[in-house]
């Protein structure tokens, strides 16, 4: 298989992130849940998620997991399961509803170019763009395939629905903080700014995949 988006094994990184908490102590970067309080930003009822998850009405529906960047297929495999549906079914993109979330490792995709080059998040989470480690979102513009509508771009300008898993954000961004000495929160607030227009951010990319299936969408695990 061709390899769209290299990405070694970030062992290293989840280490350091397992360390930065350690080190901080928990409350700067694991859930406040964990110790007995609300976690930040996901409220029991977030009105904005519920509007998210009620776009799910397709005839066909299926919720893409992506956890880990998997050569970027998260990005292929919507789009191969739109085009064989729609062949299959006479359907259009309109009819039918894929989801895909983005969590743990993949949470870097949801953020902008400047995300990317601002924290280095090639060198975060061990993508390659070419020869060279990321300092852009390979996965905005179309993949390099003979396979057009690719990219997060196309999908969501084709009714994709993105969410991005907020417990993410917040561990990663609280780790990345740590190794560059700055401050979690600021760091935190920076990422939520700068998540791609048009992805939704969920309290968690769990309750996003949980959220989807009772929506009535089948599940394919992309990562």
């Amino acid at each position: 298989m061709l390899d769209l988006v290299h990405s070694t094994p970030r062992r290293g990184f989840l280490a350091r992130v397992a360390a930065s908490a350690a080190a901080v102590g928990l409350g700067a970067l694991a859930p406040r849940s964990l110790l007995g309080q609300p976690v930040p930003g996901a409220a029991p009822a977030d009105p904005a998620y519920n509007a998210w998850l009620n776009k799910i009405t397709g005839q066909h529906k299926m919720v893409f997991d992506a956890p880990e960047p998997n050569g970027g297929m998260p990005m292929v495999w919507p789009r191969v399961w739109l085009d064989t549906t729609n062949g299959q079914y006479g359907t259009t993109d309109a009819q039918n509803t894929a989801v895909v979330v983005v969590r743990h490792g993949t949470i870097g995709f949801a953020l902008n170019d400047a995300m990317w080059a601002k924290y280095k998040l090639g060198g975060v989470f061990n993508v390659m763009d070419g020869a060279a480690q990321a300092t852009r979102n390979t996965w905005i513009k179309p993949l390099p395939l003979p396979l057009p509508g690719t990219g997060i771009e196309a999908l969501l300008a084709k009714g994709v629905l993105f969410g991005a898993c907020n417990m993410a954000i917040l561990v990663y961004s609280g780790a990345v903080a740590q190794q560059m000495g700055m401050d979690p929160n600021t760091v935190r607030a920076d990422w939520l700014a700068n998540v791609l227009p048009g992805i939704q951010v969920v309290p968690s990319g769990v309750l996003a995949l949980s959220g989807a299936q009772e929506k009535g969408c089948a599940m394919c695990f992309a990562g």
